[in-house]
């Protein structure tokens, strides 16, 4: 059932606090919805107008308007600009953008936090395979870090292996010179205080600067240990790295608020007002501590994973625990593994390795996933399951239609995440039938389009079925997966995820036409998947996810409308402003080129 169908019955169930802010909404408004003529007094002034722009709320009652208001942290009027202007006073501040275009906040159905902080204040390697391209990275890691904290990760040379072999293996490579390999002699001389200790992306190889080595007591007595006229080049082995890891001191909470700094900045930089978080519980207390400190600029959709159902039960946590800031949400679950290591789950096997992938261990070892989903499900909680071939998607639906017979009819959200390569169509009608919400990041498709074919050939036509899985009456649920894995890096910018499945191009537009063109969607359908649908997913739809009175003021401007450009314009469209809360956290001029 679509999220559309449902609202209604979910809207019914809001709470006595959300209630109130509906009635003094409401006492603004005229019977037909439309501000009051009537001048209000100073204390119902808005705290910020919105004018120029092209306004549209995601509401399919009244999908566009030319003006909003806000007070405090809610909308309180949307309409004509004429309507809007009759709650603004002497401390009103006015935006006007004129041309522009405003949306509900982009809410972002899947992320991994932590390590995005990680990469964005430390290194990331992943386009680096070059000396001079080492150095520079590493020399601007140290300038961003904490003092005290190493510089680790990573993950060097992961585009060099995909340009030479779509595989990512060196087997048949298309070109025969080795990988390139880098010395600590490269980097001892700019990070004489800061431990570095960086890896390959495939963790088959790291690198060690002198102070690392030193500091962990590493010398050429130890396996692993690469040794040149008995001095340590730097290169250690996986078995090696690990012994030098366990020299690290814990990261502390300034580096951790650092990072997530960082990791705020890029979200508010691109309109993202939620997040669906994967969070531990390191990350858990972070954002604890940046909401009690006045810097949290993005919501926060947690989800630990399956296993920790009954710690959860244990106490009384139940899904949507938590406040309009951070809330406990699904779990996640995984059954297989991923499309860029071919440990995704198919049927038959893989063209490139002749294997069919395999499963991860909630499915192999005790209890099995299945007690795991019943469980969670049983005590309020919503698994939100990782599945990519179209084997592990099929084993997952059963799975799920299992939990629902054991359990009972209850008021559930499932998503399956990722929904990569489906059998065949009738996949996405059982998936409607069930309720199953897919949980996309479209930016996948136009990454995974290099090497998808050479690995499952003619499968490929049901990988990312974004219109097969609308017209069957799925909720579609966008995001982006954001950092990405380390053989790849995808951006927290649902601007491109937007582009990504309404043309299916890469960057540079290939290939003509777009990749298995008849999975393209239009602009209006992605929207709902970046905005109200992943509101309704995580049942915040009361909250958020459109601009409506008395909803939160969660706001992004773009530059430009993205109904109103060619498609392959859309990835250009940059963010003008980002409001959180009735705050802003993030603005730029039109004159000022986009992040």
């Amino acid at each position: 059932m679509s999220a559309e169908t449902r609202l209604p019955a979910v809207s019914a169930r809001r709470s006595p606090s959300i209630a109130r802010l509906a009635a003094l909404a409401a006492a603004l408004l005229l019977p037909g919805g439309q501000a009051s003529a009537q001048q209000p007094s100073s204390a119902m002034h808005a705290d910020m107008i919105v004018t120029g722009a092209r306004v549209w709320t995601a509401d399919t009652a009244r999908p566009w308007a030319d003006a909003l208001a806000t007070r405090g942290a809610r909308i309180v009027a949307v309409g004509s600009r004429a309507e809007v202007e009759a709650l603004a006073g002497p401390g009103t501040q006015r935006v006007h953008v004129a041309g522009a275009f405003v949306a509900p906040g982009f809410i972002d159905n899947h992320t991994h936090f932590e390590r995005a902080g990680e990469l964005l204040l430390g290194v990331n390697l992943l386009a680096v395979a070059s000396d001079t391209g080492l150095v520079r990275a590493i020399r601007d890691a140290r300038e961003r870090m904490p003092a005290g904290a190493w510089i680790t990760g990573g993950e060097w040379g992961a585009y060099e292996a995909w340009a030479r072999n779509a595989s990512g293996r060196d087997a048949g490579a298309r070109s025969a010179a080795a990988p390139w390999s880098p010395r600590r002699a490269l980097i001892d001389s700019i990070t004489p205080e800061t431990p570095v200790l960086v890896n390959r992306w495939d963790r088959t190889e790291s690198l060690a600067n002198r102070a690392a080595l030193e500091r962990a007591g590493a010398s050429c007595a130890w396996e692993g240990v690469e040794c040149e006229n008995g001095v340590a080049t730097g290169r250690l082995t996986a078995e090696a790295a690990a012994r030098v890891r366990r020299a690290m001191p814990p990261k502390s909470l300034e580096q951790r608020l650092a990072e997530s700094r960082a990791a705020l900045a890029d979200l508010a930089s691109h309109g993202v007002t939620t997040i669906h978080d994967n969070t531990g519980a390191a990350q858990m207390r972070v954002y604890q501590a940046l909401k009690e400190r006045g810097e949290l600029t993005v919501r926060v959709y947690a989800r630990p994973t399956l296993d920790r159902w009954d710690e959860l039960a244990a106490v009384g946590i139940r899904h949507g625990f938590g406040d309009e800031w951070i809330r406990i949400g699904g779990l996640k679950g995984f059954v297989d593994g991923i499309m860029g290591n071919s440990s995704a789950r198919f049927y038959e096997p893989q063209l490139h390795s002749g294997e069919r992938g395999s499963w991860r261990t909630m499915m192999t070892e005790p209890p099995g996933m299945l007690p795991l989903l019943i469980g969670a499900d049983s005590s309020g909680h919503w698994p939100q399951v990782h599945a990519i071939g179209d084997e592990a998607i099929d084993t997952l639906l059963a799975m799920f239609e299992e939990v629902m017979r054991v359990n009972g009819p209850r008021e559930r959200r499932f998503r399956l995440i990722h929904t990569q390569v489906l059998r065949d169509a009738s996949v996405a009608d059982r998936m409607a039938r069930l309720g199953i919400i897919a949980e996309v990041q479209p930016f996948h498709a136009i990454d995974d389009m290099r090497w998808m074919e050479e690995r499952i050939g003619e499968r490929s036509r049901w990988a990312y079925a974004f219109r097969t899985l609308r017209d069957a009456g799925v909720t579609l649920s966008f995001g982006s997966d954001w950092p990405g894995t380390n053989a790849a890096w995808y951006p927290a910018d649902p601007v491109l995820g937007i582009y990504a499945a309404v043309t299916r191009q890469t960057l540079d537009g290939a290939p003509e036409g777009g990749w298995f063109p008849e999975e393209r969607i239009d602009v209006e359908t992605a929207l709902r998947a970046y905005t109200i649908n992943n509101a309704w997913a995580a049942d915040e739809d009361a909250l958020k996810g459109s601009i409506a009175t008395g909803k939160l003021a969660d706001l992004v401007i773009l530059d430009r409308s993205p109904f109103d450009v060619a498609p392959a314009d859309i990835r250009d469209i940059g963010v003008l402003r980002t409001v959180l809360g009735g705050k802003t956290v993030f603005e730029r001029s039109m004159e000022e080129p986009r992040r």
